[in-house]
């Protein structure tokens, strides 16, 4: 089986010049504005970063500055310690506290510790925050060096009573000049934040401060925001000297970060990039609101214009669609033609052996009525395939004259065999003896679909109703899928009471490959089949459905134009079957059984075969004697050679011999094949035995007669 090469698909249409005009000046328009506003994205972005870092080197240096002023202020405690009469490691010194009045700039407790841990003296009875809370650690500290602890719940009188402090400690020596104990200050947290909460720019603005080891001493935002395990993040529109980052809140912000190395603490300033952004996101709202109503005007001008112009791109569209619906359909009948081949061999083979058994069985014999049922289940299969193969048999019917009714019968036969527990099969004809014309077959299709698809609509049950009307059209008539032109027509309805058709289906009923059947694995070719044949008879589709109502179904009516034309005259039944008379027959097939098949059923019929399976071998048989045989029975696809190449290739030394040429996928592309290579005759599989000989028959006496 050769493969089709695929068809050029239309082009695709031009297009209206005032489109392309208006598209340009539309997306010159877009590309301006776009570009406005990310310049000013960028602007604003940096505006905020810029104001953020003014304000967090201000806030940085009041810091640094505070908490020098309290330094400054133990280092005077600790001097007033070294020059005083009493010593804070005598036991005089511990029986006595240190004054409740203290004049330490933001400090709000003192406590003097000495180097074995004891405390000498305190402004209140608070108790010391605990060594190991502080960073770097208090035994590591050297005479000019300060240490920060953690925060904790002072228990100071005043302002600070009850609220988070941080502890600030510098060692003093003793009387002998060497390191001493510590003291200890404890500083509120707000006092850490300065002038933050009136200087913050908005309400969005937050602020932290964090020791070397991550710890947040003060502010709002948690450790997991910590800038040196927060994940780096460029925003669109800002640059690389911008720091943005997406901090442990998930939200994007704006970052000023300033160290203070002398005290060994990281003060965050952040802002949220969203709240930043809110000014500029008015502008880029009237901005855009401004271009949608320039394109808007625009377009509305483009398409006065073009109105013309897109009615006839819609019509090629329209072709463009229907092309590709028969390219599927096409690749669909290659496929099921490639099937036909295989199944038909085995068909061949059930119905030649079945048939030459029935010739030997008695006819009232049980044996004959097994086999009778044997070639009847052949003859549907037959039927079957032929039905597969009308994919690809698109524009090679048969038009004939044919009464309607008994084809209906026909399908309906067949469904009452098959119909589904509750569902109902009725039926109503108006329209006796009506005529058509075309191919029977096609319409056996569609009515076959049609039911098919309507029983598969009522998974519960229902009643199915195929009913057929005359239908007279005196002027144009415009129906839900195609326009009716004056004349007589059949009406054919099939309705179902399933669910309805929605409407956003009602658009693709007919496309190929849409289905709503996921569950019945659908293929979604049998309306777009239907279609197929109502359109080559020249007819129109009406769907009919309420989906939502309690008997929603559908009706589906097909309008075909009925013909006036008398019937063709039914073709003579042959007598007898025609036998040989010894004539010599090459059979060449590359199935095994399919060849001695052949042989023993030309034997009975009077003829002497010789087979072949490698048409190469028969090839060169027929070459060294060409005058040995009668006449060539081939199969058109084998491995080696196909029938037709293999025909091409005799008819340079036996121009004259008979060939017969059997395939399971014919159609018009096999028969222009195979007459432009000298073809005799073609038959397709599987073959009856009075087929065969007939043909053989007909081919012989015409040869001898020639």
């Amino acid at each position: 089986m050769t493969d089709r090469p695929p068809s050029s698909p239309l082009p695709l249409p031009t297009l209206p010049r005032i489109w392309l005009v208006a598209g340009l000046a539309a997306l010159s328009l877009i590309t301006v504005t776009a570009a406005s506003l990310w310049h000013l994205r960028y602007e604003a972005l940096t505006s905020q970063s810029r104001e953020l870092s003014v304000l967090s080197l201000a806030l940085a240096d009041e810091l640094d500055r505070g908490l020098q002023s309290v330094e400054i202020g133990l280092q005077a405690v600790r001097l007033e310690l070294r020059i005083g009469e009493l010593l804070p490691e005598s036991d005089e010194f511990a029986s006595q506290r240190y004054p409740h009045d203290l004049k330490l700039p933001l400090a709000s407790q003192l406590w003097v510790i000495d180097r074995r841990g004891r405390l000498l003296a305190a402004s209140s009875p608070a108790p010391a925050p605990h060594p190991s809370s502080f960073m770097p650690t208090l035994l590591s500290l050297g005479d000019a060096d300060t240490a920060l602890s953690r925060p904790f719940l002072g228990r100071a009188t005043g302002t600070a009573a009850g609220q988070p402090s941080v502890a600030l400690a510098v060692r003093y020596n003793d009387h002998q000049g060497a390191l001493g104990g510590w003291l200890i200050a404890a500083l509120p947290v707000e006092a850490l934040r300065g002038a933050f909460s009136k200087a913050a720019p908005t309400a969005d603005a937050r602020m932290a401060v964090y020791r070397a080891d991550g710890v947040r001493l003060a502010g709002t935002l948690s450790p997991l925001m910590r800038p040196d395990i927060a994940q780096a993040l460029l925003l669109p529109g800002a640059s690389r000297q911008q720091d943005a980052r997406l901090l442990g809140d998930g939200q994007q912000r704006l970052i000023a970060e300033r160290v203070l190395p002398r005290v060994g603490l990281t003060m965050v300033l952040t802002r949220d990039v969203k709240t930043a952004l809110e000014p500029w996101r008015d502008v880029a709202w009237l901005a855009s609101s401004g271009v949608m109503l320039l394109l808007a005007g625009l377009a509305a001008a483009a398409h006065r214009i073009a109105r013309a112009e897109q009615r006839r791109q819609d019509s090629q569209a329209a072709l463009q669609t229907q092309l590709s619906r028969t390219n599927k359909l096409e690749s669909l009948g290659t496929l099921a033609g490639g099937v036909a081949h295989d199944f038909n061999n085995v068909l061949a083979a059930v119905l030649g052996y079945a048939e030459m058994a029935r010739q030997g069985a008695a006819d009232d014999s049980r044996q004959a009525r097994q086999l009778d049922q044997v070639l009847r289940a052949a003859l549907r299969g037959k039927s079957l395939v032929e039905r597969i193969l009308s994919f690809s048999r698109s524009g090679a019917r048969s038009a004939t004259v044919f009464e309607v009714q008994p084809l209906i019968d026909e399908v309906l036969g067949l469904l009452a065999a098959s119909l589904r527990h509750g569902v109902v099969l009725e039926s109503r004809f108006d329209a006796p003896g009506l005529r058509l014309r075309g191919d029977a077959t096609q319409v056996f299709e569609a009515v076959m679909n049609l039911c098919t698809n309507a029983m598969q609509a009522m998974p519960e049950g229902g009643t199915l109703t195929v009913s057929t009307a005359r239908h007279a059209v005196r002027e144009p008539q415009a129906v839900s899928h195609g326009q009716l032109d004056p004349g007589d027509y059949l009406a054919l309805s099939v309705t179902d009471e399933g669910a309805g058709i929605a409407t956003d289906v009602m658009d693709h009923l007919f496309e190929p490959f849409f289905t709503t059947r996921r569950e019945h694995a659908g293929t979604g070719l049998g309306l777009a089949v239907v279609h197929g044949v109502v359109a080559e008879f020249g007819g129109a589709i009406d769907v009919q459905s309420t989906p939502g109502t309690p008997s929603a179904g559908a009706r589906f009516t097909l309008y075909l134009p009925e013909s006036h034309d008398a019937l063709p005259p039914e073709a003579a039944t042959p007598v007898d079957t025609p036998t040989g008379r010894g004539q010599t027959l090459m059979v060449v097939d590359d199935e095994p059984a399919l060849v001695e098949l052949a042989e023993e059923l030309l034997a009975e019929l009077g003829y002497e075969p010789i087979g072949y399976t490698d048409p190469k071998a028969a090839l060169d048989a027929l070459r060294s004697e060409p005058d040995r045989y009668d006449a060539l029975l081939t199969d058109e696809v084998m491995p080696a050679l196909t029938g037709t190449q293999l025909t091409e290739a005799l008819r340079a030394f036996a121009p004259q011999l008979p060939v017969l040429l059997v395939s399971g996928y014919g159609g018009p592309q096999l028969a222009a094949r195979a007459a432009a290579v000298g073809v005799t005759r073609v038959l397709a599989k599987p073959l009856q035995r009075g087929e065969l000989a007939q043909a053989l028959g007909q081919l012989l006496s015409s040869t001898k007669t020639g």
